[in-house]
């Protein structure tokens, strides 16, 4: 309901208005005791989530203790060299011991390696007018600058012909070196009278290097090899190809196998570049390459050790053009040969020395140099140890939490002091439970470890806190006796981590103690929104009443000081 803005006592003089705020704020006394416990519930809440937080913690940590190879079972594998470039993995489980690994040959793949020269000459005459030198399809791409020859300088761009070059060391050097190019050798010959010196400290163009033309203190220079190479990336009816490719449809599809594997090309849309491609995504096993400087093409097993690479296509094929059919030569991969402490020699296709070839269960050593390596395979007992060390200190959060929360003090005056919890007995119970249930034996057991204590951790005297009392009874239980250390924790019907794992899963479930009380706590909360409400709109209405009845006061408190008003002027006042 609106309040009105009329002002107070303007005919009383009596500041009413004042005094109804007053009655008002008298009568919402109660709501403020009701928002003021209102507040404590929702400060339990938040006390009772935080013992949730700390309990889900602590049986996380538990889990971690749970039965895992990986936790009971790890291992550490240790190179006596200490400059060894070898590594070794122990996995879970892995056999301890020392075993001294002697090898003699390391694993190599097998490769299948292309003739030399698969590309077509520059031309197939000694006329190379028609031969730019920008597009010549060499190892090298000729760059556009000056290069030297007997000390005069040749300037060519990229777009000069072959045979343009050529006329310009003639003029250049006075007709004392003359250029050409031999078809059938597919080279370019520079002959002089006398010793060519070629090149200079400030030459700009690598004319002379992409030709292969080098100076050998004669007045012959040749390359040493032919010129022309393959154009991976043209189409492989445009690749520059010595050998013409037959073996197709009459569309240009052709078909050849690598270790059975069929692999398709088309002369027309292919280049070599997607072939390649082609073979290394392929579940050949095997991967392709180009050798550009000797124009070659190589293959190589992916997998080391004496495996065999097979090739198979029809007469005219693909492979016979790159050269890997007739005139290639295969190199067998070489398998791994090595002895463990002095036994016979063991065989392994590959550099990883593993179980299968060792007969060392969950060791795995890679080897990269003929030589001899000293292994120990050892337990790791850290991450166990790590583990217990983190169930010791999330268990001592949440009894240092609760020990907090739920304290009752008594002052020197004889006051009493109470915290967020004080009477909660049920989550004072959860406390002493878990600390019951870490502090029994654990039943059925009849190994040597049947309690935490046997493993040196106890209570600190007179509180609530676990801690490693014997660090070293810690230690040599975790080496010595690491079945009962697994067995105490993860027996599956009375291990610790069974036990506690059921009773903080019953704890924090949805009917536990933790949600029961919260649910509680926030149905009285809004409870008390509820009364808060009605009592406000109760309220309301009566300040609305008395606020209307001082205004009829007003109202007729003027009125009748008006009437007196007009009495007084009709009768007069005052003396004569």
């Amino acid at each position: 309901m609106p309040r009105t803005t009329q002002l107070s006592g303007l005919a009383s003089g009596l500041d009413w208005r004042t005094l109804v705020d007053k009655l008002i704020a008298a009568e919402r006394g109660p709501q403020n005791r009701l928002r003021a416990q209102q507040t404590r519930y929702q400060q339990q809440s938040g006390a009772l989530d935080a013992v949730k937080s700390k309990l889900t913690d602590l049986q996380t940590s538990i889990k971690g203790l749970s039965n895992s190879d990986s936790v009971y079972a790890a291992r550490t594998a240790t190179l006596a060299g200490t400059s060894t470039s070898w590594t070794a993995i122990a996995s879970a489980g892995a056999d301890a011991g020392t075993y001294q690994i002697d090898v003699t040959q390391l694993a190599t793949r097998t490769q299948r390696v292309g003739a030399s020269d698969v590309g077509a000459g520059l031309s197939a005459t000694s006329n190379v007018s028609a031969l730019t030198i920008g597009t010549l399809s060499i190892a090298t791409a000729i760059t556009a600058g000056e290069f030297t020859v007997n000390g005069a300088r040749i300037s060519v761009a990229k777009t000069d012909s072959l045979q343009d070059v050529f006329d310009q060391i003639s003029t250049k050097t006075g007709g004392a070196v003359t250029a050409s190019y031999d078809p059938l050798a597919d080279k370019v010959q520079l002959n002089s009278g006398s010793e060519i010196v070629l090149g200079s400290a400030n030459d700009s163009s690598n004319f002379l290097t992409a030709l292969q033309l080098f100076n050998n203190g004669t007045g012959v220079v040749l390359p040493p090899k032919a010129l022309g190479v393959v154009s991976v990336t043209a189409a492989i009816q445009n690749a520059n190809l010595k050998t013409p490719i037959t073996a197709v449809d009459g569309s240009g599809n052709g078909t050849f196998q690598i270790n059975g594997v069929d692999i398709t090309y088309h002369t027309g849309t292919d280049s070599i570049q997607a072939i390649v491609a082609k073979i290394n995504a392929s579940t050949a096993g095997v991967s392709a390459s180009f050798d550009k400087a000797n124009d070659r093409f190589v293959l190589s097993n992916k997998t080391t050790g004496d495996v065999g690479l097979a090739i198979s296509e029809a007469p005219g094929g693909l492979l016979q053009a790159l050269g890997l059919n007739t005139g290639a030569t295969l190199a067998r991969g070489k398998n791994t040969e090595f002895s463990i402490d002095g036994g016979p020699t063991l065989i392994s296709t590959s550099n990883t020395l593993d179980a299968a070839s060792t007969g060392i269960t969950g060791l795995s050593v890679t080897v990269n140099s003929e030589t001899s390596e000293s292994v120990t395979v050892g337990v790791d007992n850290s991450g166990l140890r790590g583990k217990v060390e983190d169930f010791i200190a999330k268990f001592n959060a949440l009894q240092t939490y609760v020990g907090n929360a739920t304290r009752t003090t008594t002052t020197s005056s004889g006051g009493v002091s109470t915290s967020i919890l004080s009477g909660n007995r049920e989550v004072s119970d959860v406390a002493s439970g878990l600390r019951r249930l870490v502090f029994d034996a654990v039943p059925g057991l009849t190994g040597t470890i049947r309690r935490l204590e046997s493993l040196g951790i106890d209570f600190k005297t007179g509180t609530s806190q676990l801690e490693i009392k014997n660090s070293a009874a810690l230690d040599t239980a975790l080496a010595n006796n690491p079945s009962d250390v697994k067995t105490l924790f993860t027996d599956s019907s009375n291990g610790l981590v069974t036990k506690l794992d059921a009773y903080l899963t019953q704890t924090i479930g949805t009917t536990g103690v933790i949600a029961t009380q919260t649910q509680n706590l926030t149905k009285q909360s809004t409870g008390i929104d509820d009364q808060i409400a009605a009592m406000e709109r109760r309220i309301a209405q009566e300040q609305a009443q008395l606020e209307q009845s001082f205004i009829h006061m007003e109202q007729a408190q003027s009125q009748l000081q008006s009437q007196l008003a007009s009495l007084t002027n009709a009768f007069g006042g005052g003396s004569r």
